[in-house]
């Protein structure tokens, strides 16, 4: 009889305690139920698009092209394509290019190309791109600053996936930080190349021969960072929003009922 008793003793405190869990998880807003693990999957698919666009964003090279006019009397002309880690000159066949454009280009144009990586990474050299000279510290700050974003970016998924795979889940509000300060860093790495690019246009070198005329556009690559870094932002703010509780109201104004009991 002792024996029963125990069990059942036992058996009360286990449901007692797992009741006192789920009401302070309850109390959070933070119960793991399947339609919430739902709504914290369908916000981990929309980070993970925002995850690869900005991936591919920092691994390209067409942050912004460089052009020159089209030479008068010349079959070629010269264009280039630059992004975070190295720089692609192009020597463009002019009978390519379209004929209403004044400038070289595009520069995913079919020609003679040759890439290298900047060497301020490692020996602290400016590049040299058509008798223009990059401002190093400008670049390598972009540069930096793309690359935490990214491993920000990679410390918010690692939170999602433990809350969708162990219930640890106060690592939402972890994940949702982690995902809109990529998005920021992004941002700021952005921008701060648009600075790297105008030093690089006013940088001139005064040595022959003389430097030609350029013209400068954006192009996919930064494109596809802008739109990661929104995406991110939208993600960091789902996630934030789930951590919130359903009704929030009710806590704020409780109904009479309750309050008479």
């Amino acid at each position: 009889m002792m024996m029963w008793s125990n069990f059942f003793m036992q058996e009360e405190s286990r449901r007692r305690g797992a009741a006192g869990r789920r009401r302070a998880h309850e109390q959070q807003g933070l119960e793991l139920t399947p339609e919430h693990e739902g709504k914290v999957k369908l916000a981990l698919l929309l980070a993970t698009v925002g995850a690869t666009l900005a991936v591919l964003s920092v691994g390209t090279e067409f942050w912004v092209e460089l052009n020159t006019y089209k030479a008068n009397g010349s079959a070629v002309c010269d264009a280039a394509h630059l992004g975070l880690w190295k720089v692609c000159t192009k020597r463009l066949w002019q009978a390519d290019v379209p004929a209403g454009r004044e400038t070289c280009g595009p520069a995913e144009l079919p020609g003679e190309a040759n890439c290298s990586y900047f060497k301020f990474f490692t020996t602290g050299e400016n590049a040299h791109i058509f008798q223009r000279t990059t401002k190093k510290e400008v670049n390598l700050a972009a540069a930096v600053i793309a690359v935490l974003g990214l491993a920000v970016m990679a410390l918010g998924c690692l939170c999602i996936i433990m809350v969708l795979s162990k219930g640890a889940d106060f690592l939402l509000r972890v994940g949702a930080v982690c995902f809109g300060l990529s998005g920021l860093l992004l941002l700021v790495s952005l921008e701060v190349f648009r600075h790297s690019v105008r030093a690089l246009m006013q940088r001139v070198n005064p040595e022959p021969p003389p430097a030609p005329p350029l013209t400068y556009e954006y192009s996919w690559s930064l494109g596809c960072g802008v739109g990661a870094s929104l995406i991110l932002l939208l993600g960091g703010g789902c996630f934030l929003g789930l951590t919130l509780p359903s009704r929030p109201w009710e806590s704020l104004c409780p109904k009479r009922g309750h309050q008479a009991t």
